[in-house]
């Protein structure tokens, strides 16, 4: 780096100098609301705890506070003294340009899960993150129509709130597991430079602690916005499974989805005011961001599907399909009818229809076991899949409280085939969890409820047809594939 021409660089908030291997960084003397630097004290107390906050990522970096002496000879002002890192390999410059960079993503979320394991615990509640996103929608209000669409910043505000309002246990669940922690706050990919012997990470959040208090999946979540935003969707993808390994984090899809579209809505807010300014092209970075937003928050939303239909109608197979293209849980009522009388799923229960492990009050308090696990998992930011016939108006009726309850969308699916197929597949299925022989199939069938509700579905082709017949009901908005409880790939 000796021979890197000298150079300047300014932020709002700070001048940084480039000198040979140096980079010299000082405080400007504002008060922005935020900071208040205008005194040489709270220059230098903010060079010391830069200093101190940053060489928990890059040691080798931040090398010292400098004092600049007057005429005087007595100190006037303070500088962050720096190891000058190369422009050119910068992450936000590599993965632009669509540079191989997964060597330096799974080392980036190696360091980051090391540090939030053994970082001091922070406070950090779901009302913090909620006041965060009311306060960031109320800044980009004055730019609806301007720099951004008005209908999807509202669109943005009414997923985000909905997400937060049915997701106390989540957020909870989050604190008791110790995952909020005073971690990095600001990590962009411009910050983080990918070098032969390992990725250095700079510029921390220094000037509030509580903006630094987050749960370390939102401090990641930061770095796959940003990769996505410069156009590495699938490195960003890849990232966020090694951060959720490394890190041992059991975190549903959809609040990764969460915090990823909260990122992208600050730095849209942030853009906003940049246009305000005057900045050029700062209008379609905050419209671009809006979308990323949108799409992690429809990509993320909680939901409850019912899949039901009579036997051989291919729910089972459906429902099984689904959960795995969606990431979610899926209950199946055929199992869970048999775990409450104590038996093994595959064991058989045979009996006519209405009768044994079959009588109405049995099915009555299998329908409300159904609708109690899955309360508690959407509770917990999990999408569920439910498996049963729902050929009861009182049964469905139960689980759509449920889903409004619980602030997720909820979707019904009948499955449909032609009786003599559906016939068929009873007589040549394998035995499994279901009781259910030609007899009692044709009861079910002639005892079912109307279910207009429901969007039906044929089940008679190829299960990949079926599928995305289920999914465009599932997820109208498109099949944004979301990260199935982020596994490496």
């Amino acid at each position: 780096m000796d021979g890197s021409p000298a150079a300047v660089a300014e932020t709002h908030t700070g001048i940084v100098f480039f000198a040979g291997d140096r980079a010299y960084k000082m405080k400007k003397p504002v008060d922005l609301g935020f900071v208040d630097f205008r005194t040489r004290e709270a220059r230098e107390r903010a060079c010391h705890e830069e200093l101190r906050l940053n060489r928990r990522f890059s040691p080798d970096v931040y090398l010292g506070v400098a004092d600049v002496h007057g005429p005087d000879g007595e100190p006037c002002d303070h500088l962050l003294v720096m190891r000058r890192l190369p422009a050119e390999r910068r992450l936000s410059t590599l993965a632009a340009a669509g540079a191989p960079v997964d060597d330096a993503l799974r080392s980036i979320a190696r360091l980051l899960a090391a540090w939030h394991a053994r970082a001091p615990r922070a406070a950090g509640t779901r009302d913090a993150l909620r006041a965060r996103w009311t306060a960031g929608f109320d800044q980009v209000r004055p730019f609806h129509g301007a720099a951004i669409d008005g209908v999807e910043a509202a669109e943005v505000e009414r997923l985000a709130l909905r997400f937060l309002a049915g997701r106390a246990d989540l957020f909870a669940a989050r604190i008791a597991d110790g995952r909020v922690v005073d971690g990095h706050g600001d990590l962009m990919a411009a910050d983080v430079f990918c070098l032969d012997d390992g990725p250095r990470v700079l510029d921390c959040l220094e000037f509030d602690a509580a903006l630094r208090s987050v749960d370390g999946l939102d401090d990641a979540a930061f770095l796959a916005m940003d990769l996505e935003r410069l156009g590495a969707t699938a490195a960003a993808r890849r990232f966020a499974a090694w951060y959720a390994e490394f890190a041992a984090d059991p975190a549903p899809p959809s609040l990764w989805h969460h915090y990823v579209a909260y990122r992208a809505f600050v730095r849209a807010k942030v853009a906003c005011l940049r246009h305000a300014q005057g900045a050029t092209g700062a209008a379609a970075e905050a419209g671009a961001l809006t979308e990323v937003a949108l799409r992690h928050l429809r990509a993320g939303a909680v939901g409850l599907v019912l899949v039901g239909g009579p036997p051989g109608t291919g729910k089972s197979t459906l429902a099984g399909a689904l959960a795995d293209r969606l990431g979610a849980v899926l209950l199946s009522s055929d199992r869970i009818r048999k775990e409450l009388a104590g038996i093994a799923p595959d064991a058989s229960a045979a009996a006519p229809y209405g009768t044994g492990l079959y009588t109405p009050a049995r099915t009555a308090r299998l329908y409300v076991e159904l609708a109690d696990r899955a309360r508690r998992l959407l509770r917990l930011g999990e999408t569920v899949v439910l498996d049963a016939s729902w050929t009861a108006t009182e049964h469905r009726a139960l689980l759509r409280d449920v889903a409004s309850q619980e602030h997720a969308d909820l979707t019904e699916l009948e499955c449909r085939a032609p009786a003599r197929l559906a016939a068929e597949r009873v007589r040549t299925r394998p035995r499994g969890a279901s009781d259910a022989d030609p007899t009692v199939a044709a009861a079910l069938t002639a005892h079912a409820d109307p279910w207009p509700e429901a969007t039906p579905i044929d089940t008679s082709g190829a299960l990949a047809t079926t599928l995305a017949r289920a999914l465009a009901a599932v997820r109208p908005a498109g099949p944004e594939r979301p990260l199935p409880h982020l596994a490496a790939d």
